[in-house]
């Protein structure tokens, strides 16, 4: 049967457009007629889909199996941005993501993953999880093995785990922006990160004092007054700039955009500008983060790649060749936009105050 809508002309004009292909060729993908290449129908259901029309039910593909997806709150933009490329991959190769947010107060990570086992998911991805935590118990991923269910986890290693992990190069990351700051003239330089029980956290702090030592020649105490935890928030991120901006830093680098952006709020309250008087990098490169005041300075995590890898180990698992207990670390990218410039005039050396 056609698709019957009193704009069926006008619809099949737009999927044409968006696939480069004729109306006659739209026509007959929608009404499921031979002689289409197989690439020709797969841009027509594309275009299809990314125009927001639902696909004739004939041609909707019967899913692979429901994966789940557990991810930390979605308030900051980086949790959305790895779901979103993570589903697509999913989807692309047959499977129905199914994701879980942890909320405040909400669900725990193991209420989401009992949740998703009884829906009978044939894997789980974790991003940014438990297994990030140092001081939580790791036997609870053991016992989700033994119940035959494959998983992959984002941003975190733990050795006590048999999984593959995928992860941004975290002191990398740290060389990059210190080196970036060190160019730039900056002496004091500090850093705002999370909670230190975290082991992105610890692979930051390491990488800093390395980087601290090697580039400015800074280490010891000095150096460990440069670091302030807080939380992964804008509110953190301004308390713990706040002590830092106190200790004499003239640019403070942050392990998420959010708390960049915090980091900047606490420099204006103290009548200073950015980049003028402080620099200011955040982590992550989420979305949307080119388009502050200033356009943000940050350490690019490698979403799409990190995603894709993600979703193809835990593919691997699931077809019965499941990848090593290994870590694939991605190399993260410096993004040099309008926050961080030339350290102000007279402000070198001077030891935490």
């Amino acid at each position: 049967m056609a698709v019957q809508s009193h704009s069926v002309t006008a619809r099949l004009a737009d999927i044409a457009a968006q696939a480069g292909v004729s109306e006659a060729t739209v026509s007959r993908v929608l009404n499921g007629k031979p002689g289409v290449a197989a690439a020709t129908r797969e841009s027509v259901l594309t275009a299809l889909d990314l125009l927001g029309y639902e696909r004739p039910a004939r041609l909707r593909q019967r899913s692979a199996g429901l994966v789940g997806l557990i991810t930390p709150e979605l308030e900051n933009p980086i949790f959305p941005a790895f779901a979103q490329v993570i589903a697509q991959a999913l989807t692309r190769q047959g499977y129905t993501p199914v994701l879980a947010t942890q909320t405040p107060g909400g669900s725990t990570e193991d209420e989401l993953t009992e949740m998703l086992v009884e829906r009978g998911v044939v894997g789980i991805i974790y991003v940014s999880g438990l297994h990030a935590d140092t001081t939580a118990d790791m036997r609870r991923y053991e016992r989700l093995r033994a119940r035959g269910v494959p998983y992959v986890l984002v941003n975190g290693f733990s050795p006590k785990v048999r999984a593959p992990f995928v992860s941004p190069d975290d002191r990398a990351a740290m060389r990059l922006a210190v080196t970036h700051l060190a160019s730039l003239g900056h002496r004091r330089v500090g850093l705002a990160l999370g909670p230190a029980r975290f082991v992105p956290v610890q692979r930051k702090i390491e990488g800093f004092l390395r980087s601290l030592d090697e580039r400015l020649g800074v280490r010891g105490p000095e150096a460990e007054a440069c670091i302030q935890h807080s939380l992964y928030t804008l509110e953190g991120g301004q308390a713990a700039a706040s002590t830092l901006l106190e200790r004499g830093c003239t640019a403070v680098v942050c392990a998420s955009d959010m708390m960049a952006l915090g980091a900047i709020r606490a420099a204006r309250q103290r009548g200073l500008a950015v980049p003028g008087d402080v620099s200011v990098i955040g982590f992550d490169d989420s979305p949307l983060i080119a388009f502050t005041d200033p356009p943000l300075t940050t350490i690019r995590q490698p979403v799409t790649a990190m995603g894709q890898a993600a979703v193809r180990a835990l593919l691997e698992e699931i077809g019965g060749t499941p990848a090593p207990h290994s870590e694939f670390v991605f190399l993260p990218e410096l993004v040099v936009r309008g926050s961080t410039a030339a350290a102000p005039v007279g402000a070198v050396g001077g030891g935490p105050g």
